[in-house]
């Protein structure tokens, strides 16, 4: 199964993702993670999107679609897979649309969780990474135990730059001016599915697979 998950920042994407993941046994694709990761290693990748990212802004299409398209041929993604914050804008919708039209592919949904402005501003806001081992923790619904420190190996947390107030609002901002019209592509296309995210992850866990009348 192909999956595309919606939603502006804090609706849970990526936590959905993953528990998606184990569940149907396909690969969770973050561009994001991805980006984060080169940011990490200072890989070439990674310095050409560091700029963007640290600002809030999109990183250019060019970038993210070689990055994708390099991603979606590898074999784990030959029974599907659950893309994480792409496509972001129409033109890598469409362009989405045709690399997998090429090898006999498609979307089968998109996925739009929805959350308010304010359960979202607290779940970014919130949120900790540990430095070590990458588990996440929220200062108001997942505290860790000791503060700033990883309850699971003991590495220090910290907040991701693109999770800050001033760049947080940038990018809800961002989001609704260039990715909100992705929705009504898909809804178009009869793909989106509307899931209120806003419930524990596992409650919406459960009624994503209803939905999709899986097991």
């Amino acid at each position: 199964m192909n999956l595309i998950l919606l939603g502006a920042p804090g609706s849970g994407k990526g936590t959905l993702a993953k528990l998606l993941s184990s569940k149907l046994r396909v690969p969770h694709i973050s561009p994001g993670d991805i980006l984060r990761e080169g940011v990490k290693q200072d890989s070439p990748l990674g310095q050409i999107a560091k700029p963007f990212m640290t600002s809030g802004s999109l990183v250019p299409d060019e970038i993210i679609m070689k990055m994708m398209e390099k991603r979606i041929i590898q074999p784990d993604c030959g029974k599907g897979f659950i893309l994480d914050g792409f496509p972001r804008t129409i033109v890598q919708a469409e362009r989405l649309d045709q690399m997998l039209s090429n090898s006999g592919r498609s979307i089968d949904f998109a996925l739009k969780f929805e959350v308010s402005d304010e359960c979202a501003l607290e779940r970014l806001g919130g949120r900790r990474i540990c430095s070590v081992c990458d588990a996440d923790f929220n200062l108001y619904t997942k505290p860790p135990k000791k503060e700033n420190v990883c309850d699971i190996c003991g590495g220090k947390l910290f907040q991701r730059a693109d999770d800050k107030e001033e760049v947080i609002s940038n990018r809800v901002k961002v989001y609704r001016e260039q990715t909100l019209p992705i929705e009504e592509y898909y809804n178009h296309q009869g793909k989106l599915i509307r899931i209120n995210s806003e419930p524990n992850p596992n409650v919406v866990l459960k009624e994503i697979l209803k939905v999709l009348e899986v097991g």
